[in-house]
């Protein structure tokens, strides 16, 4: 399929790699920020995000979206989940109606706690949409190294065929049919990502982070059940193999700012020193919101959130997770 990619970060650009694989294909990679794409088209390289990753001669990169989505049978959508709604909006007059979307955004919307999907479909209309997601870090896959994710989509078809265009030697891709398990994965895992960063920056060892990211695979699942997913879908690459990823890696944003929570630093000093969006922070406090309502229990997230938006010591965080009244698995 001719597709075009919205949202040049570091997961957009690798779905433009991948796609770029097979010949007679055009894919267009398309950024709001026309400085960035620029940059991006003149060096044929992600500098900020993926340096050392060569792009294609074959890839079209431009900040104008009427070129991008010229002539094009998919959408990629790429763009951080707080910026989705907004983005899309101004676009959607531009955006053909029906065209397929594939989502590879990890995140809940904090004011209206919808998922990115839901949110395609309210602001560019119908259409088929399939979530791709897993454990996928950009910066290993777009050199090359294996990774395994999940295409996810209640059009069956459509998830068959996204596995087949995404597919390559080391890019392997399985279906599923319960979009809002594997969504909901792979907004929670982040928040458990910035838990086992706190971990990390209290110098807490192996074994709890282990504990830690056993209960909260635990609390995952209970959010997932509590919205309509399968269970099941946490036992798989989008919910354990996600969470892993995200909680022992170093490419991991929410990792980091966790650990530098754990290490004493405030909220505001670390965004205002990242180039990129931690999905986690923001999807915490929609999390945290829906958890209340539904009365879903989460002390770890709860906890986290404490950290992130009520200046809750870590060190405090820790303990009273520690101290909470013994119960069985």
């Amino acid at each position: 399929m001719n597709t075009a990619v919205l949202g040049a970060g570091a997961m957009g650009t690798l779905c433009s790699l991948i796609l770029c694989n097979r010949p007679g294909r055009r894919v267009t990679l398309w950024g709001h920020r026309k400085s960035n794409v620029d940059d991006i088209a003149l060096r044929r390289e992600n500098r900020r995000l993926l340096p050392g990753v060569p792009l294609p001669e074959a890839l079209v990169v431009t900040s104008e979206i009427d070129e991008a989505v010229r002539d094009v049978e998919c959408l990629v959508v790429a763009i951080p989940s707080a910026y989705l709604r907004e983005t899309l909006r101004d676009l959607a007059a531009r955006i053909p109606a029906n065209l397929p979307v594939v989502s590879v955004i990890k995140g809940i919307e904090n004011s209206t706690f919808r998922r990115p999907s839901e949110i395609v479909l309210e602001t560019i209309g119908p259409r088929p949409v399939v979530v791709l997601s897993g454990p996928c870090h950009a910066e290993e896959a777009a050199r090359g190294l294996p990774a395994t994710l999940v295409a996810a989509s209640s059009d069956l078809p459509w998830a068959e065929r996204v596995r087949d265009e995404f597919s390559t030697e080391s890019f392997r891709i399985y279906t599923n049919t319960d979009i809002v398990g594997v969504e909901l994965a792979g907004a929670l895992k982040n928040v458990m990502a910035i838990a086992a960063g706190i971990c990390d920056g209290l110098g807490y060892g192996d074994n709890a982070k282990s504990a830690l990211i056993t209960r909260g695979l635990v609390e995952m699942t209970r959010f997932v059940v509590a919205l309509g997913g399968d269970a099941a879908t946490l036992a798989g690459l989008a919910g354990v193999g996600d969470l892993i990823t995200t909680c022992i890696s170093p490419h991991g944003r929410n990792r980091h700012v966790g650990q530098r929570l754990g290490q004493g630093e405030s909220l505001a000093a670390i965004t205002a020193s990242m180039s990129s969006v931690a999905e986690g922070v923001t999807t915490c406090g929609g999390v945290h919101a829906i958890a209340a309502a539904k009365g879903i229990r989460m002390p770890i997230a709860n906890e986290v959130y404490e950290v992130l938006f009520n200046g809750k010591a870590a060190a405090d965080a820790a303990r009273d997770l520690m101290h909470r009244p013994a119960g069985h698995e």
